[in-house]
């Protein structure tokens, strides 16, 4: 099956395109509103977390919540109401002298269903497609993703100069309502069966089914351990760049947009490595790459090198999760989809908040530079563990 051709998957490019330019459009103009308000960066970090708590406190009931409806039915209505509450959050945010809170719940609301469709929408994938291709879809929209990280935020910051906030904020509104309608076209799946197991029930089955799933139990786990190393690193680079390497903040620039485009990079070579090497074996090797890189990282002193570097380890994390997710609905039952997911999600998202915690701890008291070091260990961990379970020869 051709999936260019396809008319289910060019309206899933669509929805995806729209999610991905109302997104990059919020996340850019939330953190300089809030800024503007209060001048408090822990106003902004306080935004930051209402988006994170969501995949940590609901992940999973949102899971079982998705594996009870009908997905195509979830993503819609979902949708409806997550256009209703972005309405809201702007008339709050450009008509009203607003309070902090209400934008908080406002924000944890939206992240809420954003990922409660965003979970739906993976789980539709196996019944509209042939599992063979989740691979060839994953890339192609994990390839887009990338491209509108690195071309939104320039672009946005240009039209900045002739735009004001409000601009903005109706631009996420309309993408959120375009979205409702195309989701609308998509083809009908069916309802999945009635469920006569209490919440806890169904919890504990889609948990048993991770266990069971020995490939993607070892994954989850994986990336988990990568997460809390790249957290790690994530806390401090800034600090790092600026205050001990010195920096200037156009430098700073450069190195963060040198560092997006390894996420086309890893979206493209997937493909060919793909056709000669199995996914277990592009897993374990990329991680076993990423090991030199962050040993690299402890000497690298331009903003150019460490840019590469950044550039690199963005492919090796785009190519892992292209990888994970497509082997998640390959080998997943599609009536379980939700609740792996959500619990998968919750997993690994969990390491996020210590590594940040752990990594600014550490620059305050210790030289930053040990921390690459400790990522790279880490991470050997990782290829260790995946050589011992033979997990190259799995996938």
């Amino acid at each position: 099956m051709n999936l260019i051709k396809n008319s289910n998957f060019q309206k899933l490019y669509v929805i995806s395109l729209l999610v991905n330019i109302s997104m990059t459009t919020f996340s850019f103009i939330l953190p300089l509103i809030l800024y503007e308000y209060t001048k408090s960066a822990i106003a902004m970090s306080t935004m930051r977390l209402m988006d994170f708590l969501p995949n940590v406190l609901l992940g999973m009931f949102i899971g079982v919540l998705v594996d009870r409806m009908n997905r195509r039915l979830t993503m819609l209505w979902g949708n409806v109401i997550r256009t209703l509450f972005a309405f809201t959050l702007t008339v709050v945010l450009t008509t009203t002298e607003f309070s902090l809170w209400s934008v908080y719940v406002l924000g944890f609301v939206i992240s809420s269903l954003g990922y409660m469709i965003g979970s739906a929408t993976n789980a539709i994938m196996p019944q509209l497609f042939e599992r063979s291709q989740m691979t060839e879809i994953q890339t192609r929209l994990s390839l887009q993703s990338t491209l509108i990280s690195i071309i939104g935020p320039g672009l946005l910051g240009m039209l900045l100069l002739w735009n004001s906030n409000a601009v903005f904020l109706w631009l996420f509104v309309g993408c959120n309502l375009l979205i409702v309608f195309v989701t609308a076209l998509l083809q009908k799946v069916p309802n999945p069966e009635r469920s006569s197991q209490s919440l806890w029930q169904d919890l504990k089955e889609g948990y048993d089914e991770l266990i069971r799933n020995k490939s993607l139990f070892i994954q989850t786990w994986t990336i988990f351990f990568s997460n809390f190393a790249s957290s790690l690193i994530i806390g401090v680079l800034t600090f790092y760049a600026l205050d001990t390497l010195q920096f200037t903040k156009e430098e700073l620039g450069f190195m963060l947009t040198l560092s997006a485009f390894g996420g086309i990079l890893g979206a493209k070579i997937i493909r060919p490595l793909r056709n000669k090497y199995r996914r277990g074996q592009i897993y374990t090797y990329s991680m076993a790459v990423e090991v030199l890189i962050l040993i690299t990282f402890m000497f690298a002193q331009t903003w150019w090198l460490l840019g590469i570097l950044l550039a690199l380890r963005t492919a090796i994390s785009t190519m892992t999760n292209i990888v994970y997710l497509a082997l998640r609905q390959e080998t997943t039952p599609n009536h379980l989809l939700g609740r792996v997911a959500g619990t998968t999600s919750m997993i690994m998202k969990l390491a996020l908040p210590f590594g940040l915690l752990v990594g600014g701890y550490w620059a305050d008291h210790f030289a930053i530079p040990p921390i690459f070091l400790i990522s790279a260990i880490i991470i050997s961990i990782n290829v260790f563990i995946l050589f011992k379970t033979k997990f190259t020869m799995t996938v």
